[in-house]
């Protein structure tokens, strides 16, 4: 005869998997949610740090295009007395500008900051050029025939350059040009950095203008990257070129009111490891607090199955015994249920009927009813 479980192993491993079946996928699919919602809070900081940073940038360039831009139109070409003063005196009030000056319609530098370059032809210059047809802003680059001007330096003098047409009655006289220090720019940059996040500035042509020493400077040729310079946001998991996997934010523009683009944009990064680190250490405590459950759980399920078994092994024993003497130990009074309970009245009858049939048998005596 095969052998068949036991009511314990029925309602134990059963009622383990009735209740810890569900209990696991719903586990897992929350977790799965849990992980794509910290996911994506991280991905919502690291877009509205990335545009506070670019409109914290774009403000204080600003404020130095403004200035840029109101003195085009108060210098009078007419009058380059009037306008050496007010370059020197804008130059002294604002120590952000390495060189500034004006040019006529030909190139030629009429009036400059300490006179550096007057009576210099910067025709062919791109600030001037562009700045004949309109209010101009020129990406960060080294410098040229200013570098003529300044004292040595270790490193290599960079700008980035703004200019706007000077008007007199309604036409273009000139052009006023300013070569903004890049340090200046890069001390602002530097200010917007966290431990733990990286905000990168790139140029036009993808160009990391300012981020982490093994990038800079070098062209950036990743998803992030290509999509910053198609004028596109968006948020994604990358792998980059240090072999690290982030959560990278474009912020495909800098910019503010009328401020000409430099063609810059920025891209925000997290390490995936660490901007998850929260969030599977939440995970990880549900799991943790999830096991401890589930063993609690199987305790009483196992106390339950073996609550129910008990009062029918009794019974099953005391039918075994009956079936060799009735005169056997009569059957434990069961109370735990109602079908134990009925189950134990009905072998005491038994016994009893049993019992009673052995003692008339035995008055009889093997003759019959004399």
């Amino acid at each position: 005869m095969p052998k068949r479980p036991s009511l314990l192993s029925l309602v134990f491993c059963g009622g383990a998997l009735l209740i810890l079946v569900p209990a696991v996928l719903t586990a897992t699919v929350y977790t799965a949610l849990l992980q794509q919602g910290g996911e994506q809070l991280q991905f919502d900081a690291l877009r509205i740090r990335g545009e506070m940073s670019s409109a914290l940038l774009a403000r204080r360039l600003y404020g130095v295009w403004m200035d840029v831009a109101r003195s085009a139109e108060l210098i009078d070409l007419t009058d380059l007395k009037r306008a050496r003063e007010h370059i020197d005196f804008l130059s002294r009030l604002d120590r952000r500008y390495t060189w500034l000056g004006v040019a006529d319609l030909e190139g030629t530098i009429l009036a400059a900051k300490d006179g550096m370059l007057e009576g210099v032809s910067v025709a062919q210059r791109p600030w001037f050029r562009r700045g004949l047809v309109s209010p101009a802003a020129i990406d960060v680059h080294a410098a040229q025939l200013l570098a003529t001007q300044l004292p040595a330096s270790r490193e290599p003098y960079r700008f980035i350059d703004l200019a706007a047409p000077l008007r007199r009655a309604g036409s273009v006289a000139g052009v006023i040009g300013a070569h903004l220090d890049w340090k200046w720019v890069a001390e602002g940059m530097d200010s917007l950095q966290v431990p733990g996040i990286d905000v990168l500035l790139l140029s036009g042509d993808r160009t990391v203008l300012f981020g982490p020493p093994d990038l800079l400077n070098k062209p950036l040729n990743i998803g992030s990257a290509l999509a910053a310079s198609r004028v596109t946001t968006g948020s994604l998991r990358e792998h980059w070129p240090d072999g690290r996997d982030y959560f990278t934010v474009i912020v495909p523009t800098v910019g503010f009111a009328n401020l000409p683009s430099f063609g810059w944009s920025l891209l925000v990064r997290q390490s995936a490891d660490e901007a998850l680190a929260s969030t599977r250490n939440l995970i990880r405590s549900f799991w943790s607090s999830f096991g401890a459950c589930a063993i609690a759980t199987l305790a009483l399920l196992f106390c339950a199955a073996q609550w129910l078994r008990t009062p029918l092994r009794r019974l099953s024993n005391t039918a075994e015994a009956l079936l060799h003497d009735p005169s056997a130990r009569p059957p434990y009074s069961e109370t735990r249920f109602n079908e134990a309970a009925r189950l134990s009245d009905a072998l005491a009858r038994i016994q009893s009927k049993l019992m009673g049939h052995s003692v008339r048998n035995s008055i009889q005596g093997p003759g019959g009813d004399n």
